[in-house]
């Protein structure tokens, strides 16, 4: 179960020259909105990174409006953890478990999920929030990745299983989001 206490977010590469091209991607933005929303609301940390951003330009001003207090990590191998800041961010959290969301399923998303788990963190793909160009590739990456032994959730089930309990102060505004 995902705790509270001990979760962060990690947003990969949503990016505007990406992102037009991906699989559902007005839905992929819709769903990651919410989880970036739910996940400020609950107060976990949010780490947010950029490929090459100035070849594939900024994140989506959608998202990178809801992400003002912080600044992406840009990084060039697609593997997130291979670059230091990463790494560096991901511990400087103290957090054990990771939600994962972004682009591509396949590449990015992947690599960076399972340099996570090579690095012992507990990680959970956010289904509804990752997409690909095709949705054979966001299959192909989420079979791999569950061999693995990374969990696979969506933006609502991670939410209810984080906030635990109705009777928490920011339940109504959780439920609000994802109405």
């Amino acid at each position: 179960m995902l705790n509270p206490h001990n979760t962060g977010l990690i947003i990969i590469d949503v990016q505007g020259k990406l992102v037009s091209a991906m699989h559902e991607s007005d839905s992929l933005l819709r769903h990651i909105e919410v989880l970036i929303k739910g996940c400020q609301l609950l107060n976990l940390p949010i780490i947010w990174l950029e490929q090459n951003p100035q070849g594939l330009g900024p994140t989506v001003i959608e998202l990178s409006e809801l992400l003002t207090t912080q600044q992406p990590i840009t990084k060039h191998s697609f593997n997130g953890c291979d670059n230091r800041d990463v790494i560096e961010a991901i511990k400087a959290t103290g957090k054990q478990q990771w939600l994962v969301c972004g682009i591509e399923a396949h590449i990015c998303v992947y690599q960076t999920c399972r340099g996570l788990l090579a690095e012992q963190y507990e990680v959970e793909v956010v289904q509804d929030c990752i997409s690909s160009r095709s949705q054979t590739n966001i299959e192909l990456a989420l079979g791999k990745l569950q061999r693995c032994g990374l969990g696979v959730t969506n933006v609502e089930m991670c939410l209810f299983e984080l906030i635990k309990d109705s009777r928490e102060q920011a339940f109504k505004q959780l439920l609000a989001l994802i109405k």
